[in-house]
């Protein structure tokens, strides 16, 4: 299992994984965003060769996160889902169905246009704008603004990525969190998607995902 890096906000401590996922040890939540499962599906029906184990590994990564941290809710900041039915959701209702113990919290993403009967019958609680529980409030999008104020605000949306820059003019991008002083957008949890560079300033916290490891960047 990946090894985590803690980071604290407001007196809460967040465990970052390498796994794309963040432990919220004093509520006992796993914390995740832009999941897209479903995406490789919809590729293969417009003739696009995806294979379906780009699925099955996340859908794996996600099992194993939640096997080492044994969470008692998992809270999606969106995009769970990719877009319409297809196959790949009948296995992750499969799946869903073998972690009864675990809640599902999901604050609705642009992507997530499934009926709301489906949700209701994988058990996903669905949020239409924001989710707030103790000092934090989860969102999508992280341009969106939380509706009572002074809460600490959790989003994804964006897949942020961090340039790092190495010897004779080379540079890498990777995925990353990202910690600003009112909100945090967490990185993709699926590995087949883009990223969008950030531009953090001296004041903000960023981890950088490297193979598997968290690295903290300094700005």
């Amino acid at each position: 299992m990946f090894t985590p890096v803690s980071h604290t906000i407001r007196n809460n401590t967040l465990w970052l994984s390498a796994g794309r996922c963040v432990f919220w040890q004093e509520a006992n939540a796993l914390i995740v965003s832009d999941l897209h499962f479903g995406k490789t599906g919809h590729f293969r029906s417009a003739g696009i060769a995806v294979p379906q184990s780009v699925f099955q590994e996340d859908l794996q990564r996600l099992f194993s996160c939640i096997q080492h941290y044994q969470p008692k809710e998992l809270i999606i900041t969106g995009d769970l889902f990719h877009s319409r039915m297809n196959k790949e959701m009948d296995l992750f209702m499969r799946w869903r169905n073998d972690l009864p113990q675990v809640d599902f919290k999901l604050v609705k993403g642009n992507h997530d246009i499934l009926g709301d009967a489906w949700y209701a019958q994988a058990g996903i609680i669905t949020y239409d704008h924001q989710y707030i529980q103790d000092e934090f409030c989860f969102t999508h999008d992280p341009e969106s603004h939380c509706s009572a104020p002074g809460y600490y605000v959790f989003s994804g949306h964006i897949h942020p990525g961090i340039r790092i820059n190495g010897m004779g003019k080379q540079s890498l991008q990777f995925p990353c969190y990202y910690f600003g002083s009112s909100y945090a957008v967490l990185p993709a949890f699926s590995r087949f998607t883009g990223l969008a560079g950030i531009q953090p300033t001296s004041s903000d916290s960023v981890f950088a995902i490297v193979n598997q490891s968290v690295i903290a960047i300094t700005t």
